[in-house]
């Protein structure tokens, strides 16, 4: 009896989840290992309006995908079910979901092991901690120091970890004592299924600014094109009126053509052309002169 009903929970349980699954075009799955219980919380807030989070066991999303069939592709996803996961359905762009997930992470205090999210620097100053046991903490992490009106003071600035290092235990309580928060938390998607594409965590990780880049020189490639290629558009109109105007005028001024534009440099020119060729004359005579 109690089989049957643990069984018919199960059941009822894959048919909500796919249900869930119907209604949004994507599926992510993020990892829970290091990820804040209260931090999960405050981002299921965040997210309640773009995003469906839901813990759910490996064994009972794996019979879900099984027997959906209107997801082309969906099986896919069965390879990448390990460990504690984190679900997101959702109808958001993946990078976007991404890119919300980057701006919801917070800086926490470390634990022995934990990795530094950016280069970890101890500022020189007053460090408002009493001399005493702790001066041999800062010794065993390479920080000097002294003592003055009563506190420790951090002689100058010292990097004490880089980014992507482990921190030690030992780094990691004296950090916490200084109210130094060296590490991220938050959720990383590990993958997501989206529209019969499975995209990988490695092809989620966008560079914004390298982005932007590649976007400003495809546009400044086909903007000069457009101009040489004279293609009248809204945004090159201006420039092109310019550069036939500038051709034009060189033109008139090539040929001697005169209007009111061309008039003083073609005077200008032809005064330059008469001054050139009376210097010439004078070399001629001077060279006849000392000829004869």
């Amino acid at each position: 009896m109690v089989v049957r009903q643990s069984t018919l929970l199960k059941a009822d349980e894959v048919k909500e989840i796919k249900n869930v699954m119907s209604q949004y075009n994507t599926i992510a799955i993020a990892s829970l290992e290091k990820v804040r219980a209260a931090q999960l919380q405050k981002l299921r807030k965040k997210l309640e309006a773009d995003a469906y989070m839901r813990v759910i066991k490996n064994s009972l999303i794996t019979r879900a995908v099984s027997e959906t069939k209107d997801k082309a592709g969906i099986e896919k996803l069965q390879e990448h079910l390990t460990g504690p996961n984190l679900y997101l359905f959702t109808n958001l762009n993946p990078f976007k979901l991404v890119m919300l997930l980057e701006k919801s992470k917070i800086k926490v205090t470390a634990k022995g092991g934990d990795l530094a999210a950016f280069d970890v620097t101890v500022p020189e100053g007053n460090t408002g901690l009493a001399p005493g046991p702790i001066i041999s903490q800062f010794t065993a992490v390479g920080l000097r120091t002294r003592i003055e009106s009563g506190s420790v003071y951090v002689n100058k600035d010292t990097v004490v970890v880089k980014e992507g290092e482990p921190i030690s235990p030992q780094l990691a309580s004296l950090l916490a004592k200084l109210g130094i928060k060296p590490v991220e938390a938050g959720l990383s998607l590990r993958l997501v299924f989206d529209d019969g594409v499975v995209i990988t965590e490695k092809d989620l990780t966008i560079d914004i600014e390298a982005f932007k880049k590649d976007i400003e020189a495809a546009h400044q490639f086909a903007f000069n094109l457009s101009l040489k290629a004279a293609i009248v558009l809204p945004e090159n109109v201006e420039y092109l009126v310019k550069l036939a105007h500038q051709n034009a005028y060189s033109l008139a001024l090539e040929a001697g053509v005169i209007n009111d534009e061309t008039v003083k440099d073609l005077i200008r020119r032809a005064n330059m052309q008469m001054e050139s060729l009376n210097e010439k004359l004078d070399a001629a005579e001077k060279t006849g002169e000392s000829a004869s």
